[in-house]
């Protein structure tokens, strides 16, 4: 079906194709039963996933299609970035295909109706999946006061949170990933920590898992550190990896000279080595969450050998549809 549907989306502006896409997800939550795929559940910082396989923040954005993404049969769906106060992000065009190499890039600027709208979106889904929200900061923030903007969303969406990833290492949002140097990352983590565990205390709960989004474009030392950092600080895993600025020299497509960060199979070498090297670093101390380039089975099954406890998919399925989900779950 996917097959038939593919040309017309993408004779149409991506995100106006995005956009569509949302919408037929959100009415695909209305409806009864589920893709069935294969039964593998995981328990994971006492979550349990019905299987590995989730959908990376960026997806949606707002928490409109949550159910939808839960009946395609995925484990779990992050959704964000979100932000404090609603933005419209970058100018558009903003978000690029690049057909011939499987891959997008996007300059989206952290678009978002703010993080009232989003745990409003997410208090009316219904879904048994977990859900994570991916936070970060307004574009208008000086990153001094990034941490103000982190605290406002943590404490917004915990009560609707499964899980809450800190992104610290969007190329999009100017200066971000100066978050990601030791001593910041480590002041802001220690922060959100003390946060989410002032928040599971009053609620007479365990304390939710914080996790840190990472970029791929971090020199081996510097990850080394800031994962050691931001995990000594209290956050439970890590989300490996965000968009890169990277081009390969094997990109086919005009649209890689767009700036922004790419997304999808080029990013499959690059995030599989970063996976590999952050469990060597951090052994069996803490989670980590798979992302970049996964586009089938055999993908999966790598960055699994390499030490990921879950893996996450975006760029992929605008190329492989919603058969991808039952593919990787096969």
């Amino acid at each position: 079906m996917y097959g038939l549907l593919r040309p017309l989306l993408f004779a149409l502006p991506p995100e106006t194709a995005h956009r569509l896409a949302l919408a037929g997800l959100r009415t695909l939550g209305f409806w009864p039963g589920a893709v069935q795929t294969a039964a593998a559940p995981v328990e994971l910082l006492a979550m349990r996933f019905p299987n590995r396989v989730g959908v990376a923040a960026g997806l949606d954005k707002d928490a409109v299609a949550v159910a939808g993404l839960a009946r395609l049969g995925f484990g779990f769906v992050e959704v964000g970035t979100v932000t404090p106060q609603p933005q419209a992000g970058s100018p558009k065009p903003r978000l690029f295909r690049l057909t011939e190499d499987r891959a997008l890039v996007n300059r989206m600027g952290f678009n978002s109706v703010g993080v009232d709208k989003v745990v409003a979106n997410l208090s009316r889904s219904r879904t048994r999946i977990p859900v994570g929200v991916n936070i970060g900061k307004n574009q208008h923030t000086p990153l001094a006061s990034a941490a103000d903007d982190y605290r406002a969303c943590l404490a917004a969406v915990y009560d609707v949170a499964d899980y809450v990833t800190v992104n610290l290492s969007s190329p999009n949002t100017p200066g971000l990933r100066s978050l990601q140097a030791v001593p910041a990352a480590s002041a802001l983590i220690a922060e959100l920590a003390a946060l989410r565990d002032r928040l599971a205390i009053e609620r007479g709960a365990t304390a939710k898992p914080l996790f840190v989004k990472v970029a791929p474009d971090l020199a081996s030392a510097d990850l080394d550190a800031t994962a050691t950092a931001v995990l000594e600080a209290g956050a439970n895993g890590l989300v490996a990896v965000n968009t890169t600025l990277m081009r390969p020299s094997t990109l086919a497509s005009k649209n890689a000279a767009e700036s922004g960060g790419l997304s999808g199979k080029p990013l499959f070498p690059l995030a599989l080595d970063t996976i590999g090297r952050l469990r060597k670093r951090i052994g069996d101390s803490a989670a980590l969450i798979a992302v970049g380039g996964i586009d089938c089975a055999a993908d999966a099954q790598a960055m699994f050998n390499a030490g990921a406890d879950l893996v996450q998919v975006y760029s992929a399925l605008v190329y492989e549809g919603p058969g991808l989900v039952r593919r990787l779950t096969a």
